[in-house]
């Protein structure tokens, strides 16, 4: 445990696994009382007792970003408990992978997708703006994507919310900045992660092997979800007290081809 944010309140959504669970922890380890919303209960509650059991603080919220009284629940029981808010990791999120063209996509599907990827950010950025503004101002970290930058086949709806997403990020850093609020977002390559695993077992080794070769040239291997939290805090800290509206890639050389 460190006293880098002592005395200062995270909410990480998506919390109860991958990236979320790992920058939930870092926040715990870095001082902060953490609120890990998840739609998945049990799961975010598991994220709580591994930061209890290092010593921090917690709280487990279930809570689906695309309805705006969750999400605005969750931002009034994260300020009952710890009587402010300073930081928001705005991740949870879907994939919404298909093997469809445009044309051919379920329009549940894209919508599903649009819900929880930008309505989810934008809603968790609504309702934590104001918490951050009683105390004097905060950070904000969306994630986007390297799909966020370029398109790719198959993923349409995917590859909409993350652009969308830097969108939003630019705005809300405009909007909010000279309020003491500093709003980016953290731009992820393929990351160690369940859904990761889930699309190794669909591949032959070498299949998978070819994969990570074009998408992380420059390393040759999935990034690590410290990797991102790390980004994450650092976007979070003094240290970055002049950066606004960016969005940091992490991406092992993958828009650099």
């Amino acid at each position: 445990m460190t006293a880098q944010f002592a005395n200062k309140v995270a909410v990480v959504t998506g919390g109860a696994s991958g990236l979320g669970r790992t920058a939930a922890l870092a926040f715990a380890r870095a001082g902060a009382a953490v609120a890990v919303a998840d739609i998945t209960a049990d799961a975010a509650a598991e994220t709580v007792k591994l930061i209890e059991r290092d010593g921090g603080r917690a709280l487990a919220v279930v809570a689906d970003m695309g309805d705006g009284k969750q999400v605005e629940n969750l931002v009034r029981q994260t300020t009952a408990a710890y009587g402010r808010l300073d930081f928001l990791f705005n991740n949870a999120g879907i994939s919404g992978f298909t093997e469809k063209l445009l044309a051919d996509l379920d329009e549940e599907l894209f919508d599903a997708v649009i819900r929880v990827n930008l309505k989810g950010v934008w809603l968790g950025m609504k309702h934590a703006i104001p918490a951050m503004l009683k105390n004097g101002g905060g950070c904000i970290v969306n994630t986007a994507s390297t799909l966020g930058w370029v398109g790719l086949k198959n993923v349409g709806p995917y590859v909409a919310s993350k652009h969308a997403v830097i969108g939003l990020t630019k705005t809300a850093a405009i909007e909010y900045g000279q309020q003491g609020i500093r709003v980016n977002a953290v731009c992820p390559g393929a990351v160690e992660t369940p859904i990761q695993n889930k699309i190794r077992a669909t591949m032959s080794a070498d299949a998978w092997k070819q994969r990570i070769e074009r998408l992380y040239p420059a390393t040759g291997q999935l990034g690590r979800s410290e990797d991102i939290a790390g980004i994450v805090l650092f976007l979070c800290s003094d240290a970055a007290s002049n950066i606004h509206g960016t969005a940091i890639l992490a991406d092992g050389g993958y828009i650099a081809q």
